[in-house]
């Protein structure tokens, strides 16, 4: 009867395992000889299951981190896309509030003041918005001048031509040293309505949507208009020209 693995086989197998290898023998087969190589067989299976095993959660390792990796790639490169297609679609809206180019071409005007008289007023439209210029009576600059500053409700000047904390006097509100010239921007600071021109409690301005009321200096002093009316940036460039802005 020949035996169940050679000298040559048993040897070669009993290098896998940590738990010895398979008998040697030639010749005769006994019973002893058969139940060493069937349990030897046993424990070279149950090694190579285990590599076979091991290796297979590397395998899942080395895959799962490719799947992080490519999951990672696909994330970013999802929201890096959305940014742009984002900031495509709102772009647009950005862009039309600016200035058009007809209005940027007027950012800057001259308004040629020759023909005015003292006591009368001409509206101009600037940036889009009325512009009062006013040449003003002596009387116009001495009722203006007699103001309890203190009691007014909005204590500063509103003119972008001085510091911004500086007060509603008349001076600091007019153009020239002579406060006859007062230039402001004619739209009531209550809700954005064009006030009439010699009108209202206090000689100067009245606005007729909700009841404001400005003294000849262009300054609030009753109705729910919170501020003076603005002073845009302005100066004379020669004795009858004043330029806005």
């Amino acid at each position: 009867m020949q035996p169940l693995l050679s000298a040559k086989s048993g040897a070669t197998l009993a290098r896998f395992g940590p738990m010895g290898g398979f008998a040697h023998f030639t010749g005769v087969n006994s019973k002893a000889m058969y139940s060493r190589n069937a349990a030897a067989l046993g424990r070279l299976t149950v090694y190579l299951a285990d590599l076979a095993l091991k290796n297979g959660e590397e395998l899942v390792s080395h895959a799962e981190d490719h799947e992080g990796t490519r999951r990672d790639f696909l994330y970013y490169a999802t929201g890096g896309a959305g940014v742009v297609v984002t900031g495509a679609a709102v772009w647009p809206l950005i862009n039309q509030m600016n200035p058009t180019a007809d209005v940027q071409a007027l950012s800057s005007i001259r308004v040629d003041v020759s023909g005015m008289e003292p006591g009368t007023q001409i509206t101009v439209k600037w940036l889009g918005k009325p512009v009062f210029i006013r040449r003003r009576t002596p009387e116009d600059i001495a009722a203006a001048d007699d103001v309890d500053i203190s009691r007014l409700p909005d204590r500063l000047a509103r003119n972008a031509n001085i510091p911004a904390n500086a007060d509603a006097s008349d001076a600091n509100r007019t153009l020239d040293e002579g406060q006859e010239w007062l230039v402001q921007v004619g739209v009531c600071t209550h809700l954005g309505c064009v006030p009439l021109n010699d009108a209202g409690e206090y000689g100067g301005w009245f606005c007729p949507c909700h009841g404001s009321h400005y003294d000849k200096s262009g300054r609030i002093r009753r109705g729910p208009a919170p501020e003076n009316l603005p002073v845009p940036t302005a100066e004379f460039v020669d004795d009858t020209t004043i330029q806005l802005g």
